[in-house]
């Protein structure tokens, strides 16, 4: 399959997905496109492709400004506050790796959507047990 069709295909599936979700599986699948985007960013920094691993690292800090705007932080209290922090560190540490081409702190980012997604994950799951 070429590069065009696979796109064209993802982006039809990722039609499909968020036609009939719920907000937590909106953010479950914006937390898989920008893991999958952080994963080409590293790949991208390892291989010394610079214009390419800014333009990933942007649309990474993209969905996270896109993630922080959609809290609730009139009703979400701490955890909110909380989450918006986050975001916005990781927004911070991904600027701070493509500037100083840091691939520790691209994984740090990583590792912490990471966590982050798999508490997303346990509020789905609480969601559709109930």
């Amino acid at each position: 399959m070429d590069y065009e069709a696979y796109r064209s295909y993802h982006s039809v599936n990722l039609e499909a997905q968020t036609a009939t979700a719920s907000p937590v599986q909106l953010v479950l699948v914006l937390f898989d496109g920008l893991l999958e985007e952080l994963a080409r960013a590293r790949g991208h920094l390892e291989g010394q492709r610079f214009e390419q691993k800014g333009d990933s690292i942007t649309k990474c800090i993209n969905i996270l400004n896109g993630l922080s705007s959609a809290l609730d932080f009139e009703s979400g209290g701490e955890v909110v506050t909380d989450l918006a922090r986050l975001y916005d560190y990781c927004a911070f540490r991904l600027y701070h790796a493509s500037v100083e081409l840091d691939v520790a702190a691209l994984d740090e980012v990583v590792s912490l959507l990471g966590t982050l997604k798999g508490g997303w994950m346990g509020v789905r799951d609480q969601h559709e047990a109930a």
